[in-house]
């Protein structure tokens, strides 16, 4: 058996349930990439995207997966949001490089808050972008409870990845507006390590925001 083969057949038993190994092994270079990126570290960029591409198997679960009933369900807000995902990451990746390239002990970007002007883009460009999703989804053949949910998960991470790339302090409570409904979705859709590991983001990512903003708060007085 290759490598390959055996990561998309690979699962662990938990109860009932069967979990694939490249949840856990996505879920885990996901958390890797957040502290990566609260430390302003380049390699956040593709361990992130490394990760993404696992989840993206993971939540079309119909094409991809191997194991049992449970995981053969599309979600396809979860599972374009690891694509656009790896989209975003590629350009913060090129940002980042770029701006550590104009010296070694540049750091590879400089968080600071949005701007008015910044704002008044972003806002409703956020909103048209949710609606638009939504519908898309909804053509896909989504819908019950989780649509607004998937919805507003695929669209915060979107933001919140765009913001990081741009070194924005606030995208860090973006990503803490995700986690907080990204954890009763995966888990009452039995994404179990996703779920789990959402909630043990939200702790990085509060101590990212503050570091951020702690970040910002010095480089303003210099």
């Amino acid at each position: 058996m290759s490598v390959l083969q055996w990561l998309f057949e690979a699962t662990i038993s938990f109860g009932s349930k069967s979990i694939a190994v490249r949840e856990i092994i996505g879920g885990l270079l996901g958390l890797s990439s957040a502290i990566l990126g609260a430390r302003r570290l380049v390699a956040a960029w593709p361990v992130g995207i490394l990760g993404d591409a696992l989840l993206f198997t993971v939540f079309l679960g119909a094409v991809f997966s191997f194991g049992d009933e449970t995981q053969h369900a599309n979600f396809y807000g979860q599972a374009s949001r690891n694509l656009l995902l790896i989209v975003v990451s590629i350009y913060g990746w090129i940002r980042w490089s770029h701006h550590k390239r104009l010296g070694k002990n540049v750091p590879a970007v400089e968080p600071r808050w949005t701007t008015t002007k910044e704002k008044l883009i972003i806002i409703p460009a956020t909103i048209i972008f949710f609606l638009i999703s939504m519908q898309i989804f909804k053509g896909l053949g989504e819908s019950g409870q989780w649509l607004f949910v998937d919805t507003w998960i695929f669209t915060g991470t979107a933001l919140a990845t765009f913001g990081m790339s741009r070194g924005y302090v606030e995208f860090w409570l973006v990503w803490v507006a995700v986690d907080l409904v990204g954890v009763p979705f995966a888990f009452s859709n039995g994404y179990y390590p996703t779920g789990t590991l959402y909630a043990i983001y939200m702790p990085f990512v509060i101590w990212g925001f503050f570091n951020w903003l702690k970040i910002s708060r010095s480089e303003q007085v210099k």
